[in-house]
């Protein structure tokens, strides 16, 4: 109606108009069988429009040109006057020769001829021997050596329409229109409501239409501090997947015991899709809606916090790792006791030893700060921080399922209890096509370093910073 009321709306605006108010009627018939307080509400909403529908079905055609300018908006028999212009430009020969035989036969002229040049216009001709029997009311308007031709003052009307007729008919035409316009501008208020009526019941019938056909179920929504997933799915990954292979998973998180859920895993394991896939879930609860799930227990969530991907903003001069960490400097700085916090891979953008500094510092500020104890799922490939479950309550280990066979990799996208002992790099690698001899030398390389010791002492030695500064606090 924005169009409508500003005044940019063309013809075929209004007629689209007309044909969505025509099927207001039929659906309140539809809807008001349906024993809901909502739907009974939506209903009341949607107000007798036929009035306006009947206007805009006689007044223009069915199928209107694009633009006001092209014509023939209008139906033949809405209005008089145009009906007339339109006959005139289009039957202008038929009433010649109407009325050259009627004046020949009046005044016994068999030789009289109504003709038409640019210069003077429509005219009556007759031969200079029979000029006299032409009525004095006719003008004399040119003479020629064999003929005189002269004009009647019907045909000078008739003259005044032809001539006019089509710029005529093009304002008529627009003036009839923006009349049109306005008068449907008058019903803005009430088109208005059954939009917003009409929209809630499509939404509200999608959702339906979407849980009876993928078996979702109503979540209990309360305001506790539970957050209980049982075997939740992901709404939209698990309907590009062949039926029944999408692998459903439990998330359980009650702000205390289970606040932080650390989940270590390779690449392609699943543990973006499931962090996302719960955070979609809760959305889809507090908004009223049935969820992809066996069961589920919400509290009340007041903000959704994510940190996911990455990217950089070159127009600003803000590199990934400065996106990254703004994005989380949002989150601690806005998180309550009551948000859930998505994190996916913080501190990748930087070296090992900072990464995994930050990423800790970020985990332990959600897990103690009184007030910031939001509800997170922390996806990360440093596992130097698994060593937070044994050093904060509230922070527990999962990883996502992975089995080795003829050294292959499985991937089982199950979230299971624990942390990963192994990242598996290397074995996404191949997958991902890197060259047999890269593949090679990369575990040749990952040998030397395992021997040195590398990742296990890199893991012990951020251990023991962490636990030394907290021996500092607790003195």
């Amino acid at each position: 109606m924005m169009k409508v009321t500003s005044g940019f709306a063309m013809p075929r605006d209004l007629v689209a108009l007309g044909s969505s108010l025509k099927q207001v009627g039929p659906i309140k018939e539809i809807i008001c069988q349906i024993g809901s307080a909502l739907i009974y509400e939506c209903s009341e909403q949607l107000v007798d429009m036929r009035e306006l529908v009947d206007l805009i079905g006689r007044a223009l055609v069915d199928e209107p040109p694009l633009r006001l300018t092209d014509g023939h908006i209008f139906r033949d028999g809405f209005y008089p006057a145009l009906d007339e212009l339109r006959s005139i430009t289009k039957n202008g020969r038929e009433w010649i020769a109407r009325y050259q035989n009627q004046i020949r036969d009046e005044y016994g002229i068999k030789t009289l001829k109504v003709g038409f040049n640019k210069i003077f216009g429509y005219y009556i001709e007759v031969s200079r021997g029979q000029a006299h029997l032409m009525p004095d009311i006719f003008q004399r308007r040119q003479t020629l050596v064999n003929n005189e031709r002269f004009i009647s003052p019907e045909l000078k009307e008739y003259e005044g329409k032809v001539l006019t007729a089509q710029d005529r008919m093009e304002m008529m035409e627009s003036d009839l229109f923006q009349k049109l316009r306005l008068k449907v501008a008058e019903s803005a208020e009430q088109v208005c409501q059954i939009a917003r009526s009409l929209a809630t019941i499509d939404t509200l019938s999608s959702l339906a239409e979407i849980a009876r056909a993928h078996d979702y179920v109503r979540p209990i929504v309360d305001e506790s501090d539970k957050l209980e997933i049982i075997e939740g799915r992901h709404p939209i990954v698990e309907h590009s997947l062949p039926k029944e292979q999408f692998i459903p998973n439990d998330t359980g998180l009650d702000g205390e015991k289970e606040q932080l859920m650390l989940i270590t895993g390779p690449n392609m394991a699943g543990k973006s899709t499931y962090i996302r896939q719960v955070a979609m879930i809760v959305i889809l609860a507090q908004m009223g809606a049935f969820i992809p799930a066996r069961k589920s227990h919400i509290g009340i969530i007041d903000k959704i916090f994510t940190r996911i991907g990455a990217s950089d903003d070159l127009s600003r001069g803000q590199s990934t790792f400065m996106v990254e960490m703004s994005e989380t400097a949002n989150i601690l700085n806005n998180a309550t006791s009551r948000s859930l916090v998505i994190l996916d891979e913080i501190g990748r953008g930087t070296s090992t030893y900072d990464g995994v500094a930050i990423a800790w510092a970020v985990a332990e500020y959600l897990l103690k700060t009184d007030g910031r104890q939001a509800k997170t799922l922390f996806a990360t490939h440093y596992f130097e921080l698994t060593g937070l479950e044994k050093m904060i309550k509230g922070a527990v280990n999962y990883h996502a399922a992975v089995k080795e066979w003829n050294d292959e990799i499985i991937f089982l996208h199950k979230i299971d209890r624990g942390a990963a002992d192994r990242s598996y790099g290397i074995h996404v690698a191949r997958l991902a096509g890197l060259p047999t001899p890269v593949i090679t030398r990369a575990r040749q390389i990952l040998g030397e370093l395992e021997q040195d010791g590398g990742r296990k002492s890199s893991k012990r030695k951020v251990l023991q910073a962490v636990e030394k500064q907290l021996l500092l606090f607790e003195s």
